[in-house]
């Protein structure tokens, strides 16, 4: 047993998960935010009542909180959403002594991945390759978010990798492909799309409507704005897609998308995937590719089949009559989540409370690794389940 807590700019989202589920109804309280004192009462009266209704005690308290963070040792920094939080909060520590049980915070960002990594996109697609006689795997992903910001995380041969100052994954200080001057986050967010709608359609921002209207907007023919919306989504993806390839470049993985934007991907994916597989020019005129694998789009059916494929043949170990598959076409992969934003950062925050847990790390905690190996049995049974269901209706 897992509390849990999804914390925004404005309400924070108390539950409690067992075996990768959820047992309890969600709390919401406010976060009251430009208020230390009243907030952290709020997170401290959150975990009691959602406590209160599980049906055993919890083992740890795992949740994801805005950075920057020490989140190793769960002392928030100064944030920009919350900005009670000045000159450092021992925010884990604090619940620690509280509950009597190990405190892990993390990125959402860095859960999302670490969810998708454990039971969504990644173990997905394996499935799907092995059902299609494919030899190759994928052990990487990079995790992105698209909503009020530009979030990501990094997973790698199934670790979630936060890096050493906790801030591994920060896609969003990457450079803005369209103002060499600003980060990418500016031109990947909701106001991104708000604010080139609004430049496009000849409005003030102020007059542009949320992502999700302008993405109807975007698919209504008889709108007189269609075109403006259509470019809207377009830039995102262009901005995306150059700091994914970027990403990519280093990880050399898998990557999914979630985020309330994510919705709209049939806007926006086809130009992300089209700037990741772009060139580069070389001073003597001759084109580069700007990666060195070619990146498909999976929500795109003729891709996904070629992707699977690939280039699988045998051929004939030198001196023997042996013979090896083989798949020479470097590949990687761009799909949406498959578990759902939130969902997929409560099953990171649980996974990785398990993980630690099962490390016996406790500092001083008593824990039940008996139990704490149960529940990896049962939430690794799950993944299973939700892969051979998702592999059967794809396929």
């Amino acid at each position: 047993m897992v509390l849990t807590l999804d914390a925004g700019g404005t309400s924070f989202r108390f539950s409690a998960m067992r075996g990768g589920v959820a047992v309890t109804d969600t709390i919401v309280l406010p976060s009251n935010g430009h208020d230390l004192d009243a907030c952290l009462k709020n997170i401290v009266e959150g975990f009691k009542q959602v406590k209160a209704r599980c049906p055993a005690p919890p083992a740890a308290i795992s949740f994801a909180f805005p950075g920057p963070a020490d989140y190793p040792n769960g002392i928030i920094g100064d944030l920009n959403n919350l900005p009670a939080f000045r000159g450092g909060i021992a925010l884990g520590p604090m619940l620690e002594e509280k509950f009597g049980v190990p405190v892990f915070i993390n990125n959402d960002g860095d859960l999302f991945t670490y969810g998708e990594a454990i039971a969504g996109l990644l173990p997905h697609i394996n499935d799907l390759l092995a059902k299609a006689g494919s030899p190759r795997r994928f052990n990487n992903l990079i995790g992105i978010t698209l909503g009020t910001g530009f979030g990501g995380g990094i997973v790698r041969d199934g670790e979630l990798f936060v890096g050493d100052n906790s801030m591994a994954g920060e896609v969003w200080l990457l450079r803005n492909k369209f103002d060499s001057k600003s980060n990418a986050e500016e031109g990947a967010c909701l106001r991104a799309v708000r604010r080139v709608y609004a430049q496009q359609a000849g409005i003030p921002i102020q007059s542009a409507p949320d992502p999700k209207v302008i993405a109807q907007i975007a698919r209504d023919e008889k709108s007189a704005n269609q075109d403006a919306a259509i470019e809207a989504y377009r830039r995102l993806g262009e901005v995306v897609g150059d700091a994914l390839g970027q990403a990519l470049t280093m990880l050399d993985g898998l990557a999914v998308i979630g985020g309330g934007i994510s919705g709209g991907h049939p806007l926006f994916l086809p130009a992300l995937v089209a700037e990741v597989n772009g060139y580069y020019q070389q001073p003597n005129g001759h084109k580069l590719r700007r990666l060195a694998s070619t990146v498909f789009n999976l929500e795109n059916a003729e891709q996904l089949q070629i992707f699977l494929k690939g280039e699988t043949r045998e051929i004939t170990v030198p001196g023997s009559s042996r013979k090896i598959s083989y798949d020479p076409l470097p590949r990687l992969a761009v799909g949406i989540s498959r578990l759902g934003t939130s969902e997929a950062v409560a099953l990171g925050a649980y996974a990785f409370a398990l993980r630690k847990l099962s490390e016996n790390q406790g500092g001083g905690f008593a824990v039940n690794t008996g139990g704490v190996w149960n529940a990896v049995a049962t939430l690794t049974h799950l993944s299973h389940n939700r892969v051979d269901s998702l592999a059967q209706n794809q396929l």
